[in-house]
Formats: structure tokens, sequence, C-alpha cells
């Protein structure tokens, strides 16, 4: 296994991470897919005990992780960084256009910072995961808007030596098989298959980076 006993995995992003974590008083993970990833090393390897955090927060873009790096990452001194941002970045595109925007020359500037501060402070392994979807419609405006921030996060991968976890293809992949069944609540937020395919993916990401 990728893992071993003791390591901090660190999640970080935007509402879909965060899951509504600060309701969940005694372990603060939240109810979406970084709870399923636990849940899934914890049932499988019972010796194996990671430190899983979470400090995503609901609204985020790149820009306001930016804000929060130091005292939400470095500090904490993580054996992996797991980032899942971008949807915010394409989303106020459309629902707030009055808002100062973060195209992808800006989302890749910031990102890359954010990145190389990483590199430069910790020793921590850098997990990127594609932005998943807008909209259960592969056509639709978000969807195609995304393509040009999951293709920086696969650059900065290859940069910065990542793992990367390709959510988005994943979702575009299960919308392609046209199986009726949801897997969001609103177009964006995940219902519980949502976020076991981001488990999923996740988990098969890591392990295939092992392999190599």
């Amino acid at each position: 296994m990728l893992f071993k006993t003791g390591d901090r995995i660190l999640f970080i992003g935007d509402s879909i991470t965060d899951s509504d974590r600060r309701e969940d008083h005694d372990e603060r993970l939240g109810w979406g897919y970084v709870r399923m990833i636990r849940d899934y090393y914890q049932a499988s390897y019972p010796n194996t005990r990671m430190n899983i955090v979470n400090h995503g927060i609901g609204g985020d873009r790149v820009t306001d992780l930016q804000s929060r790096w130091q005292e939400d990452v470095i500090k904490h001194s993580p054996d992996y960084v797991s980032i899942s941002i971008g949807i915010n970045d394409v989303w106020r595109q459309l629902d707030s256009p009055e808002m100062k925007q973060v195209y992808p020359d800006q989302f890749k500037e910031v990102y890359t910072e954010l990145l190389k501060i990483v590199k430069e402070k910790t020793s921590a392994q850098i997990i990127l995961m594609e932005p998943t979807i807008i909209e259960e419609d592969i056509e639709a405006k978000g969807n195609l808007l995304l393509k040009e921030y999951v293709q920086v996060i696969h650059d900065l991968a290859k940069q910065f030596e990542a793992i990367i976890v390709p959510t988005h293809q994943a979702f575009i992949t299960y919308l392609k098989a046209d199986s009726k069944v949801s897997i969001t609540t609103d177009g964006v937020h995940m219902n519980s298959i949502g976020n076991l395919l981001m488990a999923k993916t996740w988990i098969e990401s890591c392990h295939e980076a092992q392999r190599k």
C-alpha cells in the first residue's frame, strides 16, 4: 500500500471536499469522498492508521486557497497533499458574472505558486484531482469551460511530479454511459454515488502511482 501508519494525508478544496465537515463534530471529515477514502483504508488495512485531515471550505476558488495556504496546509507538515479545486473558478463565471473572475491563466499562475510552496517547505507528495462537473450534461457550458482548467492541472502534475486523479474524466465517462442515475444533487454537489466515484478514482490513481 502507498500509505503507512502515521502518514498525514491532507485534503483541501471547496464544498465538494468540505462536505459539511464542521457538522461532523467527532472527526471533522465531513460526509463525502474524504470520509469514504478513510473508511476504505480502515476497512481494508485495519492495522494501518493514517492521519486524514479535511480542510475543504465551501465556495473556495484557487485564490481562496492561496489566502489560507500557510495556515491550512504548510503549518500541518503533511506527508501527502490532495487538492481538488477549479469548480468554483468556472461556476462563478456562470452564476456570478459580476464578480472578478479567475480565468485559466490566473488559475495556473496561482496554482503553480501554491505547489512551489509545498515543494519548498514540505516533503509532501502532491495529489492533484481534476475538477468534476458542472451539470450532468457533457455539453453544458460549465463542462466545456472546465476543459482548460483540467489541462492546467495535468500540466502542473507533470511539472511537479504529482499524482493525477482523473475525476473529471471519470464523471464524463459515467455520463456517457447514460445510466439515468444521478451522481449529484444539483449538478455540482455530490450524492453518495458521486462521492463514491470520486473516492474510487482517487484510490485507484494512488494505487496505480505506487505500481509505477
